[in-house]
């Protein structure tokens, strides 16, 4: 009996003392294959947040964000994990300027005197056609009328007149306008006097023609004729009106019916500088009386004018 239990009792012992190794064992195993695991972040691990820039407003949020306190920087755009803080050579957006490009000053330091032809009201009081002559006509007339939609030529004449001022001021021009508005009675003599008075490296003087034959139609320049009075602009006057009309036709593709010489207008005769009349086209045709009408096709009329004065004062 005793030696029955004596051998239950080193079975047992044997049996514990093998559970303890196999634990040890274990924990040793364990303890080397963690050691030896590589460290994986978990995908649930906060990513930590970026600095916030100076560069970047501090109110700004991406979309979808539900934290309007968070600077920008810190938080992620649709779709990405993070974004990286801004570098120092970033641009601030709200302080990036759009630089413009300026048309080149091609006209600084000239003078252009633009005369819109005609008034609301004509004065039929009479003038000399010149200075001295016994010939005289009415001082301003009231001028022709769109055949089609009954607009006054004084009107068009002084809508492209203000936009070729525009135009001619933005290439660097000083500009003298002979009226800014309807409501003036200023003769064709006073008209000429006040270019000669600015001492204008170019008189020009825009109208829109008329006739009874409705089926005229076309764009032509006028300028002085030889006679006592123009003759000493007359050779500049012609030059400048052939820069002029070839630019107005290829800008406005209008019919062109040339460049023509008049000794009969008094805004010529009293004029001291060179001078042009540019005849824009026919009141009296239907389609050229819409189209005159048009803040589109009178921009294409002042940019073709201003083409050619260009021209005339930076070529001749």
């Amino acid at each position: 009996m005793y030696n029955d239990r004596a051998s239950t009792k080193r079975i047992v012992w044997t049996l514990v003392g093998w559970a303890v190794g196999l634990l040890v064992l274990g924990a040793i195993i364990v303890g080397i294959s963690t050691a030896l695991a590589p460290k994986i972040p978990s995908d649930k691990a906060p990513v930590p947040a970026a600095t916030p820039s100076s560069t970047v407003p501090a109110t700004q949020t991406a979309p979808g964000s539900v934290s309007p306190a968070l600077p920008a920087a810190t938080v992620p755009a649709p779709g990405s994990a993070s974004i990286a803080a801004p570098s120092a050579t970033q641009t601030d957006p709200a302080k990036h300027e759009v630089v413009v490009a300026t048309p080149e000053k091609t006209l600084s330091g000239k003078v252009i005197a633009i005369d819109a032809g005609h008034q609301a009201k004509g004065d039929s009081a009479k003038e000399p056609i010149g200075p001295g002559s016994p010939i005289e006509k009415a001082k301003v007339t009231t001028g022709a009328t769109g055949t089609k939609t009954h607009t006054a030529e004084s009107l068009i004449n002084l809508s492209v007149a203000v936009k070729l001022r525009k135009e001619l001021e933005s290439r660097g021009a000083s500009v003298v306008m002979v009226r800014t508005t309807q409501e003036v009675n200023i003769s064709n003599a006073e008209r000429a006097a006040l270019a000669n008075g600015a001492n204008a490296d170019l008189f020009i003087r825009l109208h829109c023609d008329s006739n009874v034959s409705h089926a005229l139609s076309g764009l032509s320049t006028l300028v002085p004729k030889p006679n006592t009075w123009t003759r000493p602009i007359v050779a500049e006057s012609r030059k400048a009106g052939g820069y002029v009309q070839a630019a107005v036709i290829e800008e406005t593709r209008a019919k062109s019916r040339g460049v023509v010489s008049r000794s009969d207008l008094s805004g010529f005769n009293w004029s001291q500088v060179p001078t042009v009349l540019v005849e824009m086209g026919f009141l009296s045709n239907s389609e050229e009386d819409l189209r005159l009408g048009t803040p589109v096709y009178q921009q294409k009329l002042a940019f073709g004018l201003a083409n050619g004065i260009e021209k005339y004062l930076t070529v001749h």
